[in-house]
């Protein structure tokens, strides 16, 4: 009798083995059975030299979580690039909101008429006042700065948008690019040739000796 052989890689039992082994003598029953139940404990080992991700399921997950098309990719080494680019950016905008919102109030207590709105006495250099010659200076000053930071505080968060965009987008690509097959055969074979020349345009140079690069992939 033929004995069904069960590979460590299957996870179920057909229907033609399970009678294949009930027609069996009981020490070779208990034998196969035995095989196949240390089989199937030990479970399906994933071969990470062969194995190949997903473009699309790499593209979901950088979606939803930046950072995980990397680790889905096994690219480990590019988180911190990117963490580190969000944490950037997400640092700067807090902080140019922070000048904004600071220099923003400072301009409108010089813009108003109230005396006792004085909040941008804490930009002042030591020993610089403000008086009614100057006012108009200092006025435009408080307007350039706060502007400033509000176009850095916006700037922020386009680069931080395009680090996220960039992170979808090389999850994408490493994951296409892995479909690639790169053979090692690659090489570049440099010999001696004999080129022949114009006959038409130079009869007296009808050949000439060079160098022939040849590509094999």
């Amino acid at each position: 009798m033929d004995i069904p052989i069960v590979e460590a890689n299957d996870a179920t039992l057909t229907h033609d083995t399970i009678q294949a082994i009930e027609l069996m003598p009981a020490e070779t029953k208990e034998t196969v059975l035995l095989s196949t139940a240390d089989s199937l404990s030990k479970g399906h080992k994933r071969d990470w030299d062969t194995w190949r991700p997903s473009p699309k399921r790499a593209l979901w997950l950088a979606l939803v979580l930046p950072g995980a098309g990397q680790i889905y990719n096994r690219k480990f080494w590019k988180l911190p690039i990117f963490y580190g680019g969000f944490v950037g950016c997400a640092y700067a905008m807090r902080w140019n909101n922070m000048m904004y919102r600071d220099y923003s109030q400072a301009y409108l207590d010089i813009m108003d008429d109230d005396p006792n709105t004085q909040s941008y006495n804490q930009f002042l250099h030591l020993g610089n006042q403000i008086t009614s010659e100057n006012m108009a200076r200092w006025q435009e000053i408080f307007r350039k700065r706060k502007d400033r930071y509000r176009r850095w505080r916006d700037l922020s968060f386009f680069v931080m948008v395009g680090v996220y965009a960039l992170s979808v987008i090389d999850a994408y690509v490493d994951a296409s690019l892995s479909e690639f097959d790169i053979s090692p055969d690659l090489s570049m074979k440099v010999s001696p040739a004999v080129i022949n020349g114009n006959m038409e345009r130079n009869p007296f140079k009808s050949s000439a000796i060079g160098l022939q690069c040849s590509l094999n992939f």
